[in-house]
């Protein structure tokens, strides 16, 4: 169209767009775009093997939503001997999947968050007991305290001993400091320091939050210049990155898994020496 504009020669317009004379002559002619001439099919373009017996299967999903396509089909193969053929699974699949969006039970939907740079940071611990870390033969038991930019993946986790708002402190500050810029939003879960058993002289509340947090912990944001939040209750997915990234943390691998604190490193290595001294 925009070739015809310019000189209104239908062949050298053709010939721009890398199409046949006659196709370019049709879209011309009906004044709209290749896209918008496409229309949806609506109608069947051969007969539907299964409606014979689709009462049949309606009324099994019907008391059983579990039940699988394959089981189904296998089902009809048996009562009705040579009238289903194997090839025919995957059109019973696809209107049991249909009939399952439109009839079948509510299913959980989980939205897709949309996480943007510079706006949030996630903090949460993880135990490391699955590592067995070792420091001359004896067993370190310790936490980590992650924090993840859910935006660019980025990480710092820090050695601690117990989920305490000295721990959060800690691993908050050491992991802004290597960042060397601080976020607009901090969140965690609802179990952590933050807002776990707070006594009633230590609750602040914060505008717009509906849990109060640890007024020491509001007084730590407010030094930092962060706003805190946390995840709603029961809603575990609204953490997935700090999850993932703890896993991460935790013995997995990712490309932007960044450094974990290392306090317990020199100590290793010197547990190391007085074992092979």
């Amino acid at each position: 169209m925009e070739e015809m504009s310019k000189h209104g020669h239908i062949g050298q317009a053709a010939m721009k767009a890398g199409m046949d004379r006659k196709t370019a002559r049709k879209y011309v002619d009906s004044g709209k775009l290749p896209s918008e001439q496409t229309t949806r099919r609506d109608w069947r373009t051969r007969v539907d093997p299964f409606e014979e017996h689709w009462s049949e299967v309606v009324e099994r999903l019907a008391l059983a939503p579990e039940l699988e396509a394959k089981t189904l089909f296998e089902v009809l193969q048996a009562e009705h001997p040579e009238r289903y053929q194997d090839g025919q699974l995957r059109t019973l699949q696809r209107r049991i999947r249909w009939w399952r969006a439109a009839h079948g039970p509510d299913q959980e939907v989980s939205l897709a968050q949309q996480h943007r740079p510079g706006e949030a940071a996630q903090t949460d611990f993880t135990s490391t007991g699955e590592l067995a870390v070792t420091i001359a033969g004896q067993v370190f038991v310790h936490l980590l305290c992650v924090l993840v930019l859910p935006y660019s993946n980025w990480q710092w986790a820090t050695v601690c001993l117990s989920e305490s708002m000295v721990a959060l402190r800690k691993g908050v500050q050491r992991a802004l400091f290597q960042l060397g810029r601080v976020p607009e939003w901090h969140q965690t879960d609802n179990s952590t320091a933050a807002t776990h058993r707070i006594a009633d002289d230590l609750v602040a509340r914060v505008d717009g939050s509906k849990r109060p947090f640890n007024a020491e912990y509001v007084a730590l944001m407010t030094h930092l210049g962060m706003k805190p939040r946390t995840i709603g209750i029961g809603a575990s997915e609204q953490t997935a990155t700090s999850k993932q990234q703890m896993a991460c943390s935790s013995g997995g691998s990712s490309r932007r898994c960044c450094c974990v604190e290392s306090a317990t490193s020199k100590a290793s290595m010197r547990g190391r020496r007085s074992s092979t001294t």
